[in-house]
């Protein structure tokens, strides 16, 4: 049933819902693209467009920026929809609105469900040291990611993989395994199967407390934490009272002192209550991304204390 007849709607924000809006282009009439009103991000107060929202201007697809539960239901009647798509849209989606078109909203959903249900699956999946992950393809219902699956497909993630790099690579696979899905789903060659409640997880959103680091972790969970975290909000700690972030640090077996940043020949320590890790980019407050090299030149190689309470 795809092609130029069958009337979409997708649902988007973030740059990851692009590549699946654009493959959806190539196979559908998008009727609609639904996202996010803008807002201010950065240091500009100036609303500005969501990645999606500038992707449908370049693809010359209406948009439409519904505030609530029914100017979206108003949007969706309006439109006719045989199908809508759904990829981080980042509201809730009530389900008067699930009901409108007649094959349901569809869900890239970057976990292999039932893995991973809710807002930040990647990063669940980082700090958790899943090896494996992927994108699971559902018709949503009335839960949190509950529905019923139509396809899903698996990828390792490296071992280095920071939680940007790894949704980058899903949303390309999402768009790609929906694609590969969507006729079949539509000519009825494809029943979704129900998803088993057996190794359901939870991806609670991310919130910028649990993204402090301790000294009381251990090496692995702190490597972890500042892959998981970048690029939001971004691991940190404090050094002499004021915020630290740290982008890049790998594990060592080298050690330092417990609560203190040190240099090491060529490399600087972060001690931790058993071992350390080696920092590689850091951001101390106030100041740009820099290497964790450079901001220790800048001390003259004094050591600095880390972990204390902010001033």
């Amino acid at each position: 049933m795809t092609g130029p007849t069958t009337r979409a709607v997708f649902l988007g924000t973030p740059p990851e819902a692009v590549p699946t809006l654009r493959h959806l282009a190539d196979q559908v009439d998008v009727v609609a693209v639904i996202t996010n009103p803008d807002r201010a991000r950065g240091r500009s107060d100036a609303p500005q467009p969501s990645a999606v929202k500038v992707a449908a201007g370049d693809l010359g697809i209406e948009v439409r920026q519904p505030q609530s539960h029914l100017e979206l239901l108003v949007d969706l009647g309006e439109t006719s929809p045989d199908v809508g798509v759904v990829v981080a849209y980042g509201r809730i989606i009530k389900p008067e609105a699930l009901a409108v078109p007649a094959f349901g909203l569809l869900n890239v959903h970057f976990s292999l469900l039932p893995r991973w249900r809710g807002a930040s699956p990647v990063v669940r999946a980082i700090l958790a040291g899943d090896e494996e992950t992927g994108v699971t393809i559902m018709k949503i219902d009335e839960g949190m990611d509950t529905g019923p699956a139509l396809a899903r497909a698996a990828t390792p993630i490296g071992p280095t993989e920071t939680a940007g790099d790894l949704t980058g690579r899903l949303a390309h696979l999402g768009a790609h395994t929906l694609a590969d899905s969507l006729p079949a789903y539509l000519a009825g060659e494809i029943t979704p199967q129900v998803q088993s409640a057996e190794g359901a997880t939870a991806a609670a959103k991310v919130t910028v407390d649990e993204a402090h680091i301790d000294p009381a972790h251990s090496r692995e969970s702190v490597e972890r934490a500042v892959r998981a975290f970048n690029p939001r909000p971004g691991a940190w700690t404090t050094v002499e009272g004021r915020r630290f972030k740290i982008w890049e640090a790998h594990p060592t077996d080298a050690d330092a002192p417990v609560r203190s940043i040190v240099a090491d020949d060529d490399r600087v320590l972060l001690g931790l209550r058993a071992g350390a890790v080696e920092l590689i980019e850091i951001q101390p407050e106030g100041k740009q991304r820099m290497g964790a090299a450079e901001w220790m030149r800048g001390r003259r190689g004094e050591a600095a204390v880390w972990g204390a309470s902010m001033l």
